[in-house]
């Protein structure tokens, strides 16, 4: 199996999927028949082209939008398997990929009330919540990581308000789950195609006016680089 950034997407993808979590380092060296250290630097490689998140010391895989490889507040269950999604964005992307009914589990605002969402014959049940997006897509990957913490799931737009005073965090844009839920179907949509490619930022622009998504949390200067 020859490697380069999208025959290594696809095998780690799949294994998410299928297994609920990532292949080991070793287990990927000996699938592409490579050196470990030949691994690593394909990782790399990915990691640099925004297709994944590795473990700092490890280069064990972390992340892989839209499933994490670590605990997270959007737990993902049905009836052929667990995932963490990263984010609530995250969440309904790995809900449209995987193409099955399931259930997410999140916390409001990561704090203490509980709620479950679920996804039906493709559609969500309980309509009457809000994504809130704080982080301007422009400064997405400067921390990925805590980007993803940030984008949660609410009842409410004054819920949102007052979560961010709270927390001294600005407000970005809200969007209701549903609209997210379509949208994400789209972002995520190649996600574990064998020739899957990156957005680039200007792709993603298109994306994000397809849906009307014109809050200045979206904006980002025109380029052909991967967003």
């Amino acid at each position: 199996m020859r490697i380069n950034n999208a025959s290594l997407h696809h095998y780690i993808m799949k294994h998410i999927i299928d297994k609920g979590n990532a292949p080991k380092v070793a287990e990927m060296a000996e699938a592409f028949n490579v050196a470990s250290d030949e691994m690593i630097t394909a990782l790399k490689a990915l990691q640099d082209y925004h297709g994944v998140v590795l473990h700092p010391i490890s280069s064990e895989v972390w992340v892989m939008h839209p499933f994490s490889c670590a605990p997270t507040n959007f737990w993902i269950e049905s009836d052929s398997g667990c995932w963490w999604g990263n984010c609530a964005w995250c969440a309904l992307g790995a809900a449209a990929l995987l193409e099955r009914d399931l259930t997410i589990t999140t916390n409001l605002g990561a704090e203490s009330r509980q709620v479950t969402i679920e996804i039906r014959a493709g559609k969500v049940i309980n309509e009457n919540l809000f994504i809130h997006f704080p982080i301007p897509m422009v400064n997405a990957w400067d921390n990925v990581i805590y980007t993803c913490s940030t984008m949660l799931m609410f009842e409410s737009e004054s819920d949102i308000e007052s979560w961010c005073a709270r927390h001294s965090m600005g407000k970005g844009d809200v969007q209701p789950i549903n609209k997210v839920w379509e949208f994400s179907k789209v972002w995520y949509g190649n996600h574990l195609s064998p020739n899957w490619v990156k957005w680039s930022v200007d792709e993603a622009k298109e994306i994000f006016a397809r849906f009307n998504l014109v809050n200045p949390v979206w904006d980002m200067p025109s380029s052909n680089s991967q967003f």
